[in-house]
């Protein structure tokens, strides 16, 4: 089974390719450029280093949100594109489940957070078992962090931050997090496509997937401009 895996939800863009069990290529970068200049660039890039035939993708795994509005819909329409040319299904991946499985094998808590602005994060909590399941305890959200703190400090149990909101939130959580804590070292603090094909796998098996022509990101909440037509009808 051959899982092309997409992210574009942050600053990071990233692709790979999982096939069965092993991650055959992945790229990633961090730089500021608009993922319309870099995704398809880098897709094509990998392709031609792992002589990647397209026909030969099972599924298109996608990290399908919360995250950045543009940035998900570029990577939404990149593999609704790949996936109606192929004739094939794509799976959608929480975005902040699959930055939580980045640490596959953690003991305690694993807290990703992504600022989502106005004073609030993406973020959910998760663990895995010693069989190595992954463990949603509290599914993604948007959420003030005073809000995700006190649900950590109230399960008394060590947690590991880790997202692009961990430097803008640092101070907080230096005053708030009163149970032992770390954050994860810069190899593992962000997305990566890999962890978005190699979860993917996992619900295909499953057979949770949808087919291109269905395919929608998921914003979790209203973008700027939805938020001020609102308020100019009322409705906000």
């Amino acid at each position: 089974m051959k899982i092309l895996g997409i992210d574009g939800s942050g600053l990071v863009a990233s692709v790979a390719v999982v096939e069965d069990d092993n991650l055959i290529g992945e790229y990633t970068t961090g730089y500021k450029k608009t993922h319309s200049q870099t995704l398809l660039p880098m897709l094509d890039a990998l392709g031609t280093m792992i002589e990647l035939d397209l026909n030969s993708i099972d599924a298109i795994a996608v990290a399908a949100g919360p995250g950045s509005f543009t940035g998900l819909r570029i990577a939404s329409a990149t593999a609704k594109g790949i996936g109606l040319s192929l004739g094939c299904p794509i799976v959608l991946v929480p975005t902040v489940d699959a930055i939580a499985f980045n640490m596959w094998g953690n003991s305690g808590i694993i807290c990703p957070i992504m600022d989502a602005r106005r004073g609030q994060v993406y973020t959910g909590l998760y663990s895995f078992s010693q069989d190595g399941s992954f463990n949603v305890l509290r599914q993604q959200c948007a959420v003030d962090f005073h809000d995700i703190a006190a649900d950590i400090n109230a399960r008394g149990e060590a947690v590991t931050f880790l997202g692009d909101g961990v430097p803008v939130f640092k101070q907080l959580i230096e005053e708030l997090i009163t149970v032992p804590y770390r954050l994860a070292p810069a190899h593992l603090n962000r997305q990566h496509a890999s962890s978005v094909a190699t979860l993917g796998a996992i619900y295909y098996q499953n057979g949770e997937c949808d087919t291109a022509a269905d395919h929608r990101p998921e914003y979790l909440r209203l973008s700027q401009a939805e938020r001020e037509r609102l308020e100019k009808e009322g409705k906000a």
